[in-house]
C-alpha cells in the first residue's frame, strides 16, 4: 500500500490565508497601502499582495517586522483560529468510532458566514468612523446608522 502525498504546490493554505488577511485588516484600518507598507517591511507590493491572499507563508522573521509596523503583538495574526473554525480543525472520519465525516465538516464549513471583517468597505466605515474626533458625534453616527437599519427592516 502506497500513501500518495497531497500537492500544496500553489494552494494557499488556511492558516497563511488567515495570517495574510489580518495583515490586510490591520494594514487597511491603519490606512497604509500595500506600497507604503512593502517599503517599511523591505519587500516589493506584489510580495505583500502574496502575503495577504496566502499564496506565499511569511516567514518568522518578517511577521515580526509586520508586528512591529502595525502596532500589533504577533498573536494577532493567529487570533481567530482558535474559534472553532472547521478549517483549521482535524478532518475525522477514518476512525472505528462515530466521529463526524468529511462531508458533515464541509457542509459547516459552507454554513459559516463570511466574516465581514474580510469586506473593504467594512474596513473603510470603521476607519473613517473613529477618525471623528468628538465621541458626542461618533456616539451620534452610530445612533444614525443603527436607526436606518431598523427602519430598512420595517
Amino acid at each position: 500500500m502506497s500513501v500518495t502525498k497531497r500537492k500544496t504546490k500553489g494552494t494557499a493554505d488556511l492558516i497563511d490565508k488567515h495570517v495574510g488577511l489580518r495583515i490586510r485588516n490591520r494594514r487597511t484600518l491603519m490606512g497604509l497601502s500595500q506600497e507604503k507598507l512593502a517599503d517599511s517591511v523591505g519587500v516589493t507590493f506584489q510580495q505583500v499582495q502574496k502575503y495577504e491572499r496566502g499564496t506565499n507563508r511569511v516567514s518568522a522573521s518578517r511577521l515580526y517586522r509586520f508586528s512591529k509596523i502595525l502596532g500589533v503583538s504577533i498573536d494577532f495574526f493567529y487570533e481567530g483560529l482558535e474559534s472553532g473554525d472547521p478549517a483549521t480543525e482535524p478532518l475525522y472520519g477514518m476512525a472505528d468510532n462515530d466521529q463526524e465525516t468529511f462531508e458533515s465538516i464541509s457542509e459547516k464549513a459552507k454554513a459559516i458566514p463570511e466574516d465581514l471583517l474580510t469586506h473593504k468597505e467594512t474596513l473603510e466605515l470603521v476607519r473613517t468612523y473613529y477618525s471623528v474626533q468628538e465621541v458626542k458625534k461618533r456616539k451620534e453616527i452610530l445612533r444614525f446608522v443603527k436607526f436606518m437599519a431598523e427602519t430598512q427592516n420595517n
